[in-house]
């Protein structure tokens, strides 16, 4: 499949991706995956996605990236979503962001986490802002708790609560905190 020209794999129609295996993504070059349209790109298997290494996954074009389906993000795993550019996770569809697994949340660094934008910040579901690790959650700003679903903050786990700031707290506003101005019993 390497051998393919940018010409080749342009001729490929939407039809014929989800019949290329995933031995046959894995071993396209990043420059050969730009070649594919989004449309192409979508119609991959979750299978192919999941194949992708994290150098083929970082050389997508963000268009390419939001053409990611939400069962391909699903699909992704924690290797390919940590080693994702702050720039493409934002780049992700909001339910996609929301597909992925909650290991793979998990798995980004503070800096990945803080960089999501408001959008895809809130778009985290319950499940995976309750799996977040105590230095991702130490590491959020109060205003970016408060972009959060009231029902996430409460999700948070006494852990993660009691590594929260004095200015993390002081800073949630009331609509995060209970009617006690507290946040919601663990």
């Amino acid at each position: 499949m390497n051998a393919l020209t940018s010409t080749n794999l342009q001729a490929l129609t939407t039809a014929q991706m989800p019949a290329l295996t995933t031995t046959t993504v894995a071993n396209l070059t990043s420059t050969q995956l730009n070649f594919l349209q989004t449309s192409d790109v979508a119609a991959l298997s979750t299978a192919a996605v999941a194949s992708l290494t994290s150098t083929q996954l970082n050389a997508l074009n963000s268009t390419n990236l939001q053409a990611i389906s939400t069962a391909q993000a699903a699909a992704l795993t924690t290797t390919q979503v940590s080693n994702l550019t702050s720039t493409q996770l934002n780049a992700l569809q909001t339910s996609d962001l929301a597909a992925l697994s909650t290991a793979a949340v998990g798995s980004l660094s503070s800096t990945q986490l803080n960089a999501l934008s408001s959008t895809n910040l809130a778009a985290l579901s319950t499940a995976q802002v309750s799996k977040l690790t105590t230095t991702q959650v130490a590491a959020l700003t109060s205003t970016q708790l408060n972009l959060m679903e009231t029902t996430d903050v409460a999700a948070l786990t006494t852990t993660q609560v009691s590594n929260l700031t004095s200015t993390q707290l002081n800073g949630l506003d009331t609509t995060h905190l209970g009617p006690s101005g507290r946040l919601p019993a663990q």
